[in-house]
């Protein structure tokens, strides 16, 4: 594939996302921006809602670990199921009965204020963090397709990038993304099935044969039963259960999506097709790496160090031109249906969380609410770059591993406003979410000599939410809080 045809694929591609947005941000306000005025169908929240929860980490970095965990990461997934239905059946009411633009708002009206902002901080936080991974990832694929070859630095493909989403986002917000994301979703698992297709054709494997060649594989190692192993099932069932609850169900840009359906009917329908999709794909990702290095194996391609790399490598450098033109589209589609939504949600929980734009009237609202996006972009920016430097381990787990101290403040937060009705000491609880991830990761690095030679995978996340809730409890009291 040459530069040239690259660039004509990714700017027809961003021709077809302005067009949407032209289209949907037309008459937009602020609230269209926020909630898309409450009109999305909620099929097509819930097929958008696939790509921005896979992303270009799944799309690259799921199908790299195999070579290195085999199918352990399914044992997440599964994990996945009961997150879910605890997301439709708990907290999805509670937000629909309070009628929230932002989620974090509960936390104000259970707590108070210094909750609320800490709850709607650690999200910021959460996401900064998140959404720099994925775009770290998406950018570095463009950079080897496109940029080295007209000698154009990183730090210039990023801002290119963000830029762009920045671009058809900023004016139609949460309305344009539930509309662009279900382009984007489409893109990707195309992009999946077609490449399935074409290495089982390439090595000789009939479309029904594809299933039992990759369970016979040495990579469908599914179960770890070693309690000491990072990898443990119970530990990543366990830990896939409430990073479903945290990473979604508490997540604003995820429920951002989920509250401009009509109604609470439409959008646990949308969560519970969104669950089943989402498990299905997420095997299909698994299959295709286990494909991948049976590929790589059979053709003599040597193995890159960062596996995260192997199918940018085959893709662009030895598959034919249509296999690369989708994977192109597919890495584009999956990183940007969830950076665009992530970015709308950052902008919306900012102004309505700290500038206070549904309680009061802010002057210039609509300008306000673009620069606070445009600053939110260069902050990415600048993330990207410092992990583009110190990063050196696969983006999966760099991820989830963020994930684990960054969601587990809001993890013992809702889950103490949800399961208690004791009332906080208010202006201690930002204490409290700074000391918990601190300790977590305290006893995280010295877990092996403190704990027998345990060691944390993924249910750090559990740890530092089961701290959060008792330093919750030590600050509140007896007397019981009417709940909300």
């Amino acid at each position: 594939m040459t530069p040239t045809l690259v660039l004509a694929v990714i700017g027809s591609y961003f021709l077809l996302l302005f067009v949407i947005s032209y289209f949907t941000s037309r008459g937009a306000t602020s609230s269209t921006f926020f909630t898309g005025n409450r009109e999305s169908p909620w099929y097509l929240v819930a097929f958008g809602m696939i790509g921005a929860s896979l992303s270009g980490v799944t799309f690259i970095s799921v199908p790299g670990e195999v070579g290195n965990s085999g199918f352990s990461y399914f044992q997440v997934v599964l994990g996945y199921l009961p997150g879910y239905l605890i997301i439709a059946t708990v907290l999805m009411p509670l937000y629909y009965k309070l009628n929230l633009v932002t989620i974090y708002t509960y936390l104000e009206q259970r707590f108070g204020v210094a909750s609320y902002k800490t709850g709607s901080f650690f999200f910021l936080l959460s996401r900064v963090v998140g959404s720099s991974f994925r775009l770290f990832l998406v950018a570095g694929v463009l950079q080897l397709a496109i940029f080295d070859s007209f000698g154009i630095p990183f730090w210039a493909c990023v801002l290119i990038t963000i830029g762009l989403i920045w671009l058809y986002t900023f004016k139609g917000g949460i309305k344009t993304v539930v509309w662009t994301d279900t382009l984007q979703t489409g893109f990707m698992i195309l992009a999946v099935v077609v490449s399935i297709y074409l290495i089982s054709t390439e090595l000789n494997i009939g479309i029904a044969d594809i299933g039992s060649t990759v369970v016979k594989s040495e990579y469908f190692r599914v179960f770890e039963w070693d309690w000491q192993s990072g990898r443990n099932f119970f530990k990543q069932f366990f830990a896939g259960a409430f990073i479903a609850i945290v990473m979604t169900g508490l997540d604003q840009d995820m429920m951002q999506k989920n509250l401009t359906c009509r109604n609470i009917g439409d959008a646990q329908k949308n969560m519970f097709w969104f669950c089943v999709v989402l498990v299905i794909v997420n095997f299909l990702f698994l299959s295709l790496g286990a494909l991948l290095f049976m590929y790589a194996e059979a053709t003599g391609i040597p193995i890159p160090d960062r596996t995260d790399n192997l199918y940018p490598m085959l893709a662009l450098g030895h598959f034919n031109t249509f296999a690369g033109v989708l994977f192109l589209l597919g890495i584009v589609a999956a990183a940007y249906s969830s950076a665009d939504s992530a970015l709308t949600a950052m902008t919306t929980s900012f102004c309505v969380d700290f500038l206070g734009f549904e309680k009061k009237e802010v002057k210039n609202n609509d300008k306000v609410r673009m620069l606070v996006h445009l600053g939110f972009s260069f902050l990415l920016f600048f993330v990207i770059l410092i992990f583009n430097a110190i990063n050196d381990s696969s983006v999966i787990n760099s991820v989830f591993t963020a994930a684990g101290y960054t969601y587990g403040p809001l993890l013992g937060l809702f889950s103490f406003g949800l399961f208690t009705k004791r009332p906080l000491t208010d202006k201690y609880v930002p204490v409290v979410c700074v000391l918990s991830p601190l300790l977590s990761y305290l006893i995280n690095i010295s877990s092996e000599s403190l704990l027998w030679g345990y060691k944390f995978g993924f249910e750090i996340l559990l740890l530092n939410g089961l701290l959060t809730f008792l330093g919750l409890w030590a600050i509140s009291s007896r007397k019981v809080d009417v709940p909300v």
